[in-house]
């Protein structure tokens, strides 16, 4: 019988897109206290299904699919730019296809007004209306009102709204930033991607005994089972090195192995993947919030999804992206060297090169040096940076990997940076190699 909060997370599920939802409104519906109701709605929030706004309240949103999670609803640009909505609340759950600055005549910026668009404006009125009878959404900057006619149509036709005191340009860089880094979102393969569901898992529960796992084993071929109790959590994992020697008749409770390390579907692959190695672990299952079975991942899942990853194109770049696109090989043939010249953006406040960037600079090269050596995948598991001087910015550093160890699992790199022929900064990398043939 599922618990109360997943009642919660389920009724909110059936709701209507766009529909208002309070704790009260919750609580009193489904009988649970106040406090149920209020971590029921934060987590489905962090699900995506609701959004939470100021003055407004809570909505019902439609939860993003991978192939559309770089389109922003009304509601997150209302969080993204800190505004306040006007009117049309009742849209904020509609998501916008592009955003038009207002900048031109009102003839001229109309042509570029399409339904489910967001148009950019100061305080010009007529604009404002002419933008919601297209179908569009408002966002007015300079933190300027409109007048109640509007509000009123935007009521009518449920298009929102929106104030924000940030001027246009502000505004049009931050919700370019928010879209930016849905981009990225949409590149990183998450445990969900690849989960095995639980509808096509084989699992067995702390009730069945040892003979069942026999059966199982017999049917599937597989060795290694997560195990669960009467509602679906999970209680523990069982393995064919639990049962050797046990006999049949004895539960699988008192043989399997208890509090198994387990992931969530929001995971990342990356970090699933050095749970895995780290831990020597075959098979992993995937919980929801409540411990609840949602499917299964193998190393075998987790190998092919960082393959894949890099054959992929990037759409989005991270800050690390910009960092190593500045590194470059030199033709040295006698130690392996790389020079990066130090931007602007590297540098600190100080204006002399952070100590992320030279972390980042640090696993980047270390790795392309264990790379070379050894054709795979790798996670860094640690880096000691153990001298350090400042590196102004426009500087040229000239960087030196010498592998120390290389084993089949693992690698030691020791990284040198110089400028000017001088050492600016020494470290010590260690990384986990994933052998994609296990």
């Amino acid at each position: 019988m599922p618990t109360k909060h997943e009642q919660i997370l389920e009724h909110i599920e059936t709701l209507e897109i766009g529909s208002k939802i309070s704790v009260r409104q919750i609580a009193k519906a489904l009988s649970v206290s106040e406090g149920t109701a209020y971590r029921a709605i934060k987590d489905a929030e962090n699900q995506g299904t609701v959004s939470t706004i100021q003055r407004v309240g809570t909505i019902r949103i439609e939860k993003k699919r991978k192939d559309n999670i770089e389109k922003l609803t009304f509601a997150e640009v209302v969080n993204v730019v800190e505004g306040q909505v006007l009117g049309g609340k009742q849209g904020l759950h509609k998501t916008l296809n592009k955003f038009v600055i207002g900048a031109m005549k009102l003839e001229a910026m109309m042509r570029y007004v399409d339904p489910d668009s967001l148009l950019i404006v100061g305080n010009r009125t007529k604009a404002h209306a002419l933008a919601l009878k297209a179908g569009a959404a408002v966002l007015i900057t300079g933190g300027f009102d409109t007048n109640e006619s509007v509000t009123k149509l935007a009521d009518e036709l449920e298009l929102p709204v929106i104030s924000t005191s940030y001027d246009t340009f502000t505004v049009a860089t931050m919700i370019n930033r928010a879209i930016y880094d849905q981009l990225i979102k949409k590149e990183i393969v998450l445990v969900s991607d690849i989960t095995t569901p639980v509808s096509n898992t084989d699992y067995l529960t702390k009730k069945d005994s040892v003979a069942t796992w026999y059966e199982l084993n017999n049917t599937t071929g597989h060795s290694r089972y997560p195990v669960v109790d009467h509602s679906m959590r999970i209680v523990g994992v069982v393995t064919s090195k639990d049962i050797i020697g046990i006999d049949h008749h004895v539960s699988i409770e008192k043989v399997m192995t208890k509090n198994p390390i387990t992931v969530k579907g929001t995971t990342s692959v990356a970090n699933a993947a050095h749970m895995m190695i780290w831990e020597g672990i075959e098979l992993l299952p995937v919980i929801d919030s409540q411990q609840i079975l949602q499917g299964i991942i193998s190393r075998q899942d987790v190998l092919k999804a960082l393959q894949m990853i890099q054959k992929q194109p990037q759409v989005g770049e991270t800050f690390d992206d910009l960092i190593t696109s500045h590194i470059h090989e030199l033709d040295d043939e006698d130690d392996e060297s790389y020079v990066c010249e130090v931007t602007p953006q590297m540098t600190s406040y100080l204006g002399t090169l952070s100590y992320g960037v030279m972390t980042t600079l640090v696993s980047e090269v270390g790795s392309k040096a264990l790379r070379k050596q050894k054709k795979g995948d790798l996670v860094v598991e640690n880096i000691t940076l153990y001298f350090l001087k400042p590196v102004q910015m426009e500087s040229k550093l000239v960087i030196q990997p010498k592998i120390l160890e290389l084993s089949r699992r693992y690698g030691k790199v020791d990284v040198e940076i110089y400028h000017g022929g001088q050492v600016v900064g020494k470290a010590l990398m260690m990384a986990q190699l994933i052998d994609r043939n296990l």
